[in-house]
């Protein structure tokens, strides 16, 4: 079918919460129920910022242990850092690269505070279609 429901993902790398400190992200699998994902956008979504430089960065891997930062040619848009002034705000960035694993993580600095703020990553465009949503 091609319909956004057949053929598109989303999973979760940061958990939306209140953040002060650095933290990694939870690997995400492109070869999800053997979908094999050809495309992959990272959504970083804020809530409240109060202070301080959150930083992201996409990282991908082969095997979900040694994650390595996506080279800029690789990606399309810019990873964002976020600072107070980015209340309520969604910034994407588009994955070109082809490692069967992602995730986003998150460098803090200057946070008293901090913000509350999370990242998806959408899968697109299977492989082997539909997909299955769980």
């Amino acid at each position: 079918m091609r319909d956004a429901y057949s053929n598109v993902t989303v999973r979760e790398t940061l958990a939306i919460v209140a953040r002060t400190a650095s933290a990694n992200g939870t690997g995400v699998d492109r070869y999800l129920s053997g979908a094999a994902f050809q495309d992959a956008l990272v959504i970083v979504h804020t809530g409240t910022i109060t202070d301080g430089t959150h930083a992201i960065d996409v990282q991908e891997s082969d095997d979900n242990t040694n994650f390595t930062s996506v080279a800029a040619a690789e990606l399309q848009g810019t990873e964002p850092s976020i600072v107070a002034a980015d209340d309520n705000k969604m910034f994407v960035v588009g994955y070109k690269g082809t490692k069967r694993y992602l995730r986003a993580i998150v460098t803090a600095s200057g946070t008293t505070s901090g913000g509350i703020y999370g990242a998806s990553v959408l899968l697109a465009n299977p492989r082997n279609a539909p997909v299955v949503h769980v």
